[in-house]
This record gives C-alpha cells, structure tokens and sequence, in this order.
C-alpha cells in the first residue's frame, strides 16, 4: 500500500470485526477469515462491505491465491482456550489454538511468494507467555525470526481505557530495518520480562522493546456504562439473598456503605468444591468471558442503604466494557452475543496500538518508534 493511501491487512481469526474497528478508517480491510457462524453473522451485519472480503471457514482451507495483494499487516487473534487459565492450558499442540499454525502456513506461503505481510500482530491471553514452561512462546518467536522478522511484546490490560481487568499479549513483528534504542515502557510487565528472560540469546538478539506512551487516565467507571436502573431486570430478592449467601464475610462487607450507591460485579466459582460468589468494587468488570471458557455472564450488584439489588450484566453493557460503539449489531440472544464479545480484542487497544506503533512504522518506517531511551 502506499504510504498516502490507506494501510491494507488481512484480519484472521477475525470474530466481530473488533481488531478491524480499533484500527479505524486509516485501514483498508483486503481479507478476513472466522470459521464461527455467529461471528460471522456478527461480521456481516456490521460492515456492508463484509461481501467483497469476508470468508467463513477453517483457516486451514484457506489458500494464499484467496489472500488479495500484499497486506501491510496481517491481524492474527487466534483462538485462546488452550492457552487461558480458565483452559487446559494444552498450548501450541492444543486443538483450538493449533489454529494459529493454519495461519503461519499462509504467511510462510506469501513469504515465498513474495507478498509477506511487513508486520505481524498476534493477540492472546497473557497465559501463552508461559504455556509449556514458555516453550510455546520460543516456538512463536522462532517462527517469526526464521522469516526474517524482529519481534517483542506487549501486555496491555483493556483496563487502561475501558472498565474492564482484560489484559491481553500483543507480540508485534516487523521487517523494518535499522537499529532501535532499547527500553522500558509501561507495557513491558513482569511476564514480558520473563518470556524474554527464557528466550535463547539468538531470539533475544532478535528482540525489540517496542515503546508506547501511556495512555491518559481512565476517566469512566462500571457504573458509567450501565444501563437505567429501569431498564434492566432485576433477580427476585431470594435470589439476591442466596447470592450474598454465598460470599465470604470479606466480601459482604464491601457492599456495607450506607447511603453511598456501591456497584460491584460478581463471579461465581467454586473452591474446594463449595460455591462462592466473589465481587469486586474497584470500579471494574471482571473479564468478560465466553459460554465455553467458563462464565459466560458476570452479575452485578447494586447496594445503597442497606438494600442490595442484584442482576446480570446485559450484552450492550459488555459491548461497551469492550469499547464498541453503540450501534453495533449483536447478536440478539445474550449467549450468542457474549461468545462474540466475549472471544474479541478491545477496541480502544488496537486504537492504541495502530497509532502509536503501527502506524509510524508502516508510514515512516522511521526505527525511532520502535524503542526510546
């Protein structure tokens, strides 16, 4: 693409469309791929060009002469069950996410044809820094430092810019020559710093520390985003009480503020075989999950002198945890609607990350993006 038009990706793994919606109109869609009905269904009823572009099947079935061009990016947020905690944690050689070898067989493909992608994104759950005591992740890097790539990554939390404890890796490869400073940013944790700790030294010299700024302070909280109290259903009152009664004393007493409106959300799970409901009131919704990655609906409860009301958080409200807009097309059951956005990227990340990275690199090429002292 040139670097006065529009960027061009391909979006494999593609969901909702919510990595393409984070990247904004600067982009230009050529390919995307799910092989998921209801996501598909979701895709298409979102963008009206979804026709010229959009293919629903197994990536493995995909053929590099279905690939359109050659992208400058290629989006890959492959399926995460076996690499989450709430998972098997089977890793590469797990059934779902042994999908995202489908995808690197297509761009080995274009690689030899000379249509490589000049940057990469994988998006996963933080947990395939470390499935198979990191060898998955050295097997990743490997892949993308045999066809020429630099790599590194990124931990970003959705929390930054929506109220929800999402956090999500990001490794960013891309064949931009030239050297780079090293360093630090906010978005370099713990586990970043050990997944490169376990790297071999070939790998590691292969490694940048993309540098990103810190986006501003969030300024909206759960309750920001919730929908009037009068237009959502509430459970009956014994069903509120058997939800308290199954929290510990610590977590009963975060809903005790008197007449200040408290909102917390609840997960229920299961210690030691009894169950326990456990909420926070930092102002966040836990993960929002999928129907088959454990809970596939988080409760809320609301306390104010000393009534408790409790309810379930409704499909738009996760919509917007997840930063889609408010015309965005769900599915219309809440099961089918949290299996899209319950598999999907923040929107506001990829925003972040396409304008703070992405797009310097591939317009500028300018390595001062890559890492600042």
């Amino acid at each position: 693409m040139s670097r006065n038009g529009p960027l061009g990706f391909y979006e494999f793994f593609a969901g909702g469309g919510m990595a393409r919606l984070g990247l904004g109109d600067g982009w230009s869609c050529l390919y995307a791929n799910d092989f998921d009905p209801v996501k598909a269904a979701t895709y298409r009823a979102n963008f009206t060009d979804a026709g010229e572009h959009f293919h629903e099947g197994d990536v493995w079935q995909v053929k590099p002469a279905d690939l359109p061009g050659q992208a400058d990016l290629a989006w890959a947020s492959s399926p995460c069950q076996d690499f989450s905690l709430a998972g098997a944690r089977a890793g590469l050689e797990g059934g779902r996410s042994s999908a995202f070898f489908g995808f690197w067989k297509l761009m080995e493909a274009l690689d030899a044809d000379g249509r490589a992608p000049r940057v990469i994104v994988v998006e996963n759950v933080v947990g395939m820094l470390t499935s198979n005591g990191g060898q998955d992740f050295t097997a990743l890097c490997r892949a993308l430092v045999d066809r020429g790539y630099r790599f590194g990554a990124l931990e970003v939390d959705a929390a930054r810019f929506t109220p929800q404890s999402r956090p999500r890796v990001f490794i960013i490869a891309s064949r931009t020559t030239g050297s780079a400073p090293s360093g630090h940013c906010t978005f370099h944790s713990r586990a970043v710093d050990e997944a490169f700790g376990r790297l071999p030294e070939d790998l590691q010299a292969a490694w940048v520390w993309w540098n990103l700024p810190a986006p501003p302070a969030r300024n909206t909280d759960l309750a920001a985003i919730l929908d009037a109290d009068d237009a959502v259903v509430w459970r009956p009152e014994a069903d509120t009480g058997h939800l308290l009664d199954q929290m510990t004393p610590l977590n009963r007493a975060r809903l005790e503020t008197g007449a200040v409106r408290t909102v917390g959300a609840v997960y229920r799970r299961t210690r030691a075989g009894v169950p326990q409901a456990e909420v926070r009131t930092d102002g966040l919704a836990g993960c929002l999950r999928t129907a088959r990655g454990g809970s596939s609906r988080q409760s809320l409860v609301v306390a104010q002198d000393g009534v408790v009301r409790s309810r379930l958080l409704t499909p738009r409200e996760g919509a917007r945890l997840m930063g889609l807009p408010e015309g965005y097309q769900l599915p219309k059951g809440a099961t089918a609607a949290f299996h899209v956005i319950g598999d999907g990227v923040a929107v506001p990340v990829v925003r972040w990350l396409a304008s703070h990275l992405l797009e310097p690199l591939l317009t500028s090429g300018d390595p001062a993006v890559l890492a600042a002292e």
